[in-house]
């Protein structure tokens, strides 16, 4: 199995300006990301940028770094555009790991490619989820929900308390869920490049623009999600400074290697 790496890494942040480039002990995060990817089994790492900092900061550590158009609507529209200027082919795999997972496992990055090298070729997609076991989460409306198939296959994502159970919900959403029936989406994907340009080249759909979620888009056009349980703990990523000060804290108890 041979498979890419693209990180998006946009530099504007309304809740943390900078993300990118936010030191998180010693190294900035997108140095943590690359490092934690590059040991996987990607065949090639790229940072897809629109900031000439983010840029010089990956290239100052030895990165592979393409800057991007700056009025791309999404992550997965940059990854298409390196897709496109390394001249991928059709069922080339390739992984779009979000750039402020700086505690991502890398095991789990080659379980999504292989999740999707092994499926039906009529499924361009993978995607990963992780159990949701407290009320607090699933009430969260930033900890975003996937009900599955018995398939395997995405049924629908959402912000709110997916699915809700009636009986057990009648009062509310508890602390603690009485079954083992909640999944939190870990937003890692694995594309075929040909469903990656099929993607991207769809307008927002309504559901897409109700939850703020791109993933709806390939669901609301028919196409299908492949989803397996992350085979590791996925740490939360970094959103706000709360955020990076529990990365932090992460880091130095638990360092990483280069």
């Amino acid at each position: 199995m041979t498979f890419h790496v693209v990180v998006p890494a946009r530099y504007a942040s309304t809740r943390l300006p900078g993300k990118p480039l936010v030191d998180l002990a010693g190294k900035p995060m997108i140095r943590h990301v690359v490092e934690r990817v590059r040991r996987s089994q990607g065949l090639s790492v790229v940072v897809a940028t629109d900031d000439q900092r983010v840029a010089d900061a990956v290239s100052g550590f030895g990165g592979d770094v393409e800057m991007t158009d700056p009025g791309h609507a999404s992550g997965s529209d940059r990854v298409m555009e390196v897709a496109r200027s390394r001249r991928w082919g059709d069922d080339d795999i390739v992984v779009n790991v979000q750039g402020d997972e700086p505690l991502l496992p890398p095991a789990v990055v080659d379980q999504v490619a292989a999740a999707l090298a092994g499926a039906d070729p009529g499924c361009g997609v993978a995607t990963l989820c992780e159990p949701v076991r407290h009320g607090a989460e699933l009430r969260d409306p930033n900890v975003v929900k996937v009900a599955v198939a018995a398939s395997g296959r995405a049924l629908y994502f959402s912000r709110a308390p997916l699915p809700w159970s009636r009986q057990a919900f009648e009062d509310g959403v508890p602390d603690r869920l009485p079954a083992n029936l909640w999944r939190r989406h870990v937003g890692i994907y694995a594309f075929r490049v040909a469903a990656l340009a099929e993607f991207v080249a769809w307008p927002l759909g309504p559901l897409e623009q109700a939850e703020s979620l791109e993933q709806l888009r390939l669901l609301e056009n028919g196409r299908a999600i492949l989803v397996r349980e992350a085979l590791a703990p996925v740490p939360g990523g970094v959103d706000t400074p709360a955020d990076a000060e529990r990365v932090r804290a992460a880091l130095v108890s638990t360092p990483s290697s280069p």
